[in-house]
């Protein structure tokens, strides 16, 4: 016979898995999201990667003026590298940006509780460290998975392979 503090637990738990599954419903099925116009990335998707780009890649990118366009360029990258993967990978990218899109979801899972163009860096940085070093394997694949997109992204554009002294690909393969 269960106690009433496990029924109370089970419901809690019943109640944000409803809602965690509701959210990427309708985060999926509505609004600027996936695929809009043949993208890989929608609206909400370009603005977590651009709100986390710059905690991830904190030191590498350009301060000043050029920092706007090379913002743009790493968020341009992960479309593309998003575009190149398979229809299941890309799913399950949808899936993960998807899950920090909706805003109830955002704030459950990954404690961000304003949008993502307003959230500072130390609760970005509290997130992405939060799920890095998390006891569930699903959260250390999803912050994984942003660290390598984001980061094959900006070091994929030729303009960043100055600061870590890369001469570039051998000239036979460019």
């Amino acid at each position: 016979m269960p106690t009433r503090r496990q029924f109370l637990k089970a419901g809690l738990l019943g109640s944000v898995a409803l809602a965690t599954v509701g959210g990427l419903y309708w985060a999926r099925q509505s609004g600027p999201g996936r695929r809009e116009s043949g993208r890989a990335l929608g609206e909400r998707d370009r603005a977590v990667v651009a709100a986390i780009a710059p905690v991830i890649l904190d030191g590498a990118l350009p301060a000043g003026e050029g920092r706007a366009a090379a913002l743009e360029q790493v968020v341009e990258g992960v479309e593309r590298a998003v575009a190149g993967l398979s229809a299941a990978a890309q799913g399950e990218v949808g899936d993960l940006f998807a899950l920090l899109g909706f805003p109830l979801t955002r704030a459950l899972v990954a404690g961000i509780w304003k949008p993502w163009g307003e959230a500072d860096a130390g609760e970005i940085a509290s997130f992405l460290n939060g799920w890095r070093f998390s006891r569930f394997a699903l959260l250390q694949s999803g912050y994984a998975a942003l660290h390598d997109l984001v980061f094959g992204a900006w070091y994929a554009a030729p303009e960043s392979w100055a600061a870590i002294d890369y001469p570039g690909p051998p000239e036979v393969f460019r």
